[in-house]
């Protein structure tokens, strides 16, 4: 008999650490489902969305590196996404078939960052993709200060600034990151195979926050810079294992075990 079962999907996929993750809760709690990596080009797009919808055993997916904006197209939006964050990372079949899109990536970016007081205070943000839109989303709920977005698109730095209500400036990638409270790089520079990120951060003070969401390599180059000064750091596992602990909830109909995230760390880091 086939289980339920859900999946990452992306272009590339091989570097997931969703299907870990995902099972390692899977398996805590004894609930008898799959969680997969399926590569899915964005040609594909459409017809795998198509096939889901006809496959009673899925439970829905989450959606990386490039689909996340596209993939709104091809589902629901009960929730209101395209209009707030513009991007979804997670996406559930509803009990009437219906599929569903969602952004789990926002309430993950926040968690690790807890009480950190931001209100009123200079960030620097790297990227302008599906996840700095969640990320923006964050940060403008928190009531940040002038925000730094630097990106090979200014236009659309400027614009996604605009969109999220957000005062302060659009530069190209390689501009110099002004003096912040957090940086954060929401790109795919510096992954494995991917080019690296390289910053300028001489201009931080001592008690800025580095924040980089890739978690392959979970040592960044950024993220050695910013120790290399002594700079408070979140590397990207933490974001990762925020956002997958809220979509496993909505695909299987229980928390994870997040009391067990030492565990999990270190068997993703094994």
């Amino acid at each position: 008999m086939a289980k339920p079962y859900a999946e990452v999907i992306g272009d590339p996929i091989g570097h997931s650490k969703s299907p870990l993750i995902h099972g390692f809760w899977l398996k805590a709690l004894g609930i008898d489902a799959d969680y997969r990596a399926t590569h899915v080009t964005p040609d594909a797009l459409p017809d795998y969305f198509a096939e889901r919808t006809r496959d009673p055993d899925w439970r829905g997916c989450n959606v990386t590196v490039p689909h996340k904006v596209a993939a709104l197209a091809h589902v629901e939006d009960r929730g209101d996404v395209r209009s707030t964050i513009g991007a979804i990372n997670t996406v559930i079949r509803a009990g009437d078939g219906a599929l569903i899109g969602s952004n789990t990536d926002a309430p993950g970016f926040a968690a690790p960052l807890g009480t950190l007081d931001l209100a009123g205070k200079p960030v620097t943000v790297i990227g302008a993709g599906g996840a700095a839109r969640a990320i923006l989303y964050a940060l403008a709920r928190r009531g940040v200060g002038a925000v730094t977005l630097l990106n090979r698109n200014v236009e659309k730095g400027a614009a996604l600034l605009s969109g999220f209500g957000l005062d302060g400036q659009a530069l190209p990638l390689d501009g110099a990151v002004p003096a912040s409270a957090l940086v954060v790089n929401a790109t795919s520079l510096g992954m494995t195979g991917q080019p690296p990120l390289a910053l300028d951060l001489s201009a931080l003070p001592d008690d800025a926050l580095v924040y980089d969401i890739v978690y392959a390599p979970l040592e960044t180059g950024l993220l050695a810079a910013a120790r290399a000064r002594g700079l408070k750091t979140i590397d990207g596992l933490e974001m990762l294992i925020g956002q997958a602990a809220v979509a496993f909830e909505l695909f299987f109909g229980a928390a994870p075990p997040r009391e067990r995230d030492a565990e999990l760390r270190g068997m993703l880091l094994g």
